[in-house]
C-alpha cells in the first residue's frame, strides 16, 4: 500500500493511516492494544458496533505496516495482531475474575492470571488471523476480504480448538439490533463475522492511493448497502412472523438469586430448599395462584448443594409444592453409579425432568463442560499438586455422552443446554432430532453483576434466531429470560434480582437456512473470498 501525501495539519484518513502503518515498537503495540480494547465496546450489553467502523480500519494499517518487518512481515503482523487481541479480551472478559473472588481464599492468588492470562493466550488466535491475513495481502480492497477470510478462519479455530471458547466473536456485533440479528437465520455466526470484518473495516479505503483504489467511497458505500439490505430484510421477517404460543404451556422460572456461598454448602440444605419452594409458589397477582397456575416449573443449574436423587426428603418436597399436572426442569449435581458407601470421586452436571409426584422422568448429563471450572486439564496430576477446579468436586465433573433432546410432558420436546453449551452455534441441536425449544439452565452468579450475563443472554439469543426456535432461559442470578423464535423478548428478569417470571411457551418456526445447511455458506464465503483474494494476488505478479 501507498499513502496518498497530506498536509501535517490536515486530519484525515489519510494522516491517520500514516500514523499506525509507520508506527514502531511500543507505539505500534498501544495502538492495537488500544484498538481492540475499543472494540470491545462493540459487543453487549454496549452493542456500540459502530465503533467497528474506527477500530477495523487501524487493523488493516496494522496489517500493512507489517510489510516491512522481517519475513515478509509476518511476525509483525503477529505481534501487532496479538495485542490487538490481548485489549479486546482483556476489555471484553475482565468478568471472568469475579468467580475467583467467589472462594477467595483458595482461588483469589489466581485473579491475575485468570484476568490476564485468558485473554493473552485467547489473543493468539487474533495473531494467528493477522499473519494469515499478511500471507494473503494485495492491494486495494480486496485484502478487506482477506482479513475478513484469516479472521473468520481463526475465530472459527478459537471456537473449536482445546474444547473451544467462541466468546465474543467479531460476528455477534451484527447481532444487537434484533433487524440485524435476523441474518444469523441464513449465515449463522461464523458467516457474520466474516460480513462484520469486511463490512467494518470498509472506512480504510480512504486512506488508499488512487491507483489502487480509484473509487476509495465505493467499498463503505458497497458496506452501507449490504447493512440497509440487512436491515431491510430483517424487518420484513419479522413483521411477517409475529409470535404465537404452544396452547396449554404455561411457564413458572424461578430465579433465586442465590449467593454462591449457599449454592456449594450442604449446610445450607433446608434454606434453600424452603427458598425455592416459596418463592416458586409466590403469587404474582391478584388472579395468581402460585405454581398452580403453572404446568411447567424451571430452577436454574445445579440448584441444589446436594445431590438430588440421592436425598428422598427434597425429592418429598418437590412432591408436596407440585400440584397435579405440573412438572419440574432443573439442574442438579448427579453421581454416577457408585458402590454402597463409596466416596464420590466424579459427578455429572445435569438437568432433571420431576413428575409432581416427584419420581425422575428423564435426566440430561452436560456434554461441553467448562475447563478449569468444572474440570481440569491433567485432574490427577493437578490435584496431586493441590489443585481444584473452581466447583471443587473432587475428581472433577464428568461428560455426557451426547447431545440430545428431552421428552417432557404436556409440551414439546427441548434440548437441554447448560451454561455455556449454548455459546457453540453448530453443537447447540442435534442433527438428527429437532426440538420444540430450547432449554438454558446457568448459573452466571459466578460472575456478579457485570458484562458477563449480558453477553451469555446475547449469545443465546443467537442460538434461537440460527434454528427458528424459541429459547427458555433460567439463571441462578439472571438474566431469566423467554425469547421466542426470531429473537424477540418475551419476558425477562433482570440481573440480580430474586423473582419468578410467569410466561407462556413460543411455538418454533419453520427450519431457518442455517438449520438446515449449517455453517455450508460461511464455508462457501470463505473459498470465495480466497478465490478473489488469490486471483488479485496473481494479477499483481
Amino acid at each position: 500500500m501507498t499513502l496518498t501525501e497530506t498536509s501535517p495539519r490536515t486530519l484525515s484518513p489519510t494522516r491517520l493511516a500514516h500514523g499506525v502503518v509507520l508506527a514502531w515498537g511500543w507505539r505500534r503495540a498501544l495502538i492495537a492494544f488500544s484498538a481492540g480494547a475499543i472494540s470491545a465496546l462493540a459487543m453487549a450489553p454496549i452493542d456500540a458496533w459502530p465503533v467497528l467502523f474506527v477500530t477495523l480500519p487501524v487493523m488493516i494499517w496494522l496489517v500493512d505496516g507489517a510489510a516491512a518487518g522481517r519475513l515478509g512481515g509476518l511476525p509483525s503482523a503477529a505481534l501487532a495482531g496479538w495485542c490487538f487481541g490481548f485489549g479486546y479480551f482483556l476489555a471484553g472478559l475482565y468478568w471472568v475474575g469475579y468467580a475467583f473472588l467467589v472462594d477467595a481464599k483458595n482461588f483469589g492468588y489466581l485473579l491475575p492470571v485468570a484476568v490476564a492470562g485468558l485473554p493473552a493466550f485467547l489473543a493468539l488466535y487474533t495473531a494467528s488471523g493477522f499473519a494469515l491475513a499478511r500471507l494473503l495481502w494485495t492491494r486495494g480492497p480486496t485484502r478487506f476480504l482477506a482479513l475478513a477470510v484469516a479472521l473468520t478462519v481463526t475465530e472459527w479455530l478459537r471456537g473449536h480448538l482445546f474444547t473451544g471458547f467462541p466468546w465474543n466473536t467479531i460476528g455477534y456485533a451484527l447481532t444487537g439490533p434484533l433487524v440485524l440479528a435476523q441474518s444469523a437465520a441464513v449465515f449463522g455466526i461464523w458467516g457474520l463475522t466474516f460480513i462484520a470484518v469486511a463490512i467494518f473495516a470498509s472506512p480504510a479505503a480512504f486512506a488508499d492511493e488512487r491507483s489502487d483504489t480509484p473509487r476509495p467511497w465505493l467499498p463503505l458505500t458497497l458496506s452501507a448497502v449490504v447493512l440497509a439490505a440487512l436491515a431491510v430484510l430483517g424487518a420484513l421477517r419479522l413483521s411477517q412472523a409475529p409470535t404465537t404460543f404452544v396452547d396449554g404451556v404455561r411457564l413458572r422460572i424461578m430465579q433465586p438469586n442465590l449467593q454462591q456461598d449457599d449454592k456449594f454448602n450442604y449446610g445450607a440444605k433446608q434454606r434453600v430448599m424452603s427458598q425455592y419452594l416459596a418463592l416458586s409458589d409466590r403469587s404474582t397477582g391478584p388472579q395468581s395462584t402460585g405454581v398452580r397456575d403453572a404446568t411447567h416449573l424451571i430452577w436454574p443449574e445445579s440448584a441444589f448443594p446436594f445431590l438430588l436423587a440421592r436425598e428422598p426428603d427434597a425429592l418429598a418436597q418437590i412432591a408436596e409444592l407440585l400440584p397435579p399436572g405440573t412438572v419440574l426442569i432443573t439442574g442438579a449435581v448427579r453421581a454416577p453409579e457408585l458402590a454402597p458407601g463409596a466416596p464420590l470421586t466424579k459427578a455429572y452436571n445435569s438437568v432433571y425432568v420431576i413428575d409432581h409426584d416427584g419420581s425422575i422422568l428423564s435426566v440430561y448429563d452436560k456434554v461441553h463442560l467448562v475447563p478449569f471450572g468444572e474440570f481440569l486439564p491433567f485432574q490427577e496430576f493437578l490435584e496431586s499438586i493441590g489443585l481444584m477446579q473452581l466447583t471443587k468436586v473432587p475428581g472433577g465433573f464428568v461428560p455426557g455422552d451426547r447431545r440430545r433432546t428431552l421428552e417432557v410432558p404436556r409440551a414439546p420436546r427441548f434440548v437441554p443446554l447448560i451454561c455455556y453449551e449454548v455459546v457453540f452455534p453448530s453443537d447447540a441441536v442435534p442433527r438428527d432430532q429437532r426440538p420444540g425449544w430450547l432449554l438454558n439452565l446457568t448459573n452466571d452468579g459466578w460472575f456478579g453483576v457485570s458484562s458477563g450475563p449480558y453477553q451469555h443472554l446475547q449469545q443465546a439469543r443467537v442460538r434461537s434466531i440460527e434454528h427458528g426456535l424459541p429459547l427458555v432461559r433460567a439463571a441462578n442470578t439472571g438474566i431469566s429470560a423467554v425469547i421466542d423464535p426470531l429473537g424477540r423478548t418475551i419476558k425477562a428478569l433482570p440481573l440480580g434480582v430474586e423473582g419468578v417470571l410467569d410466561s407462556p411457551l413460543p411455538k418454533s418456526v419453520a427450519p431457518t437456512i442455517y438449520d438446515r445447511v449449517g455453517d455450508a455458506i460461511a464455508g462457501l464465503m470463505l473459498i470465495g473470498g480466497i478465490a478473489i483474494t488469490l486471483r488479485r494476488r496473481m494479477r499483481r505478479n
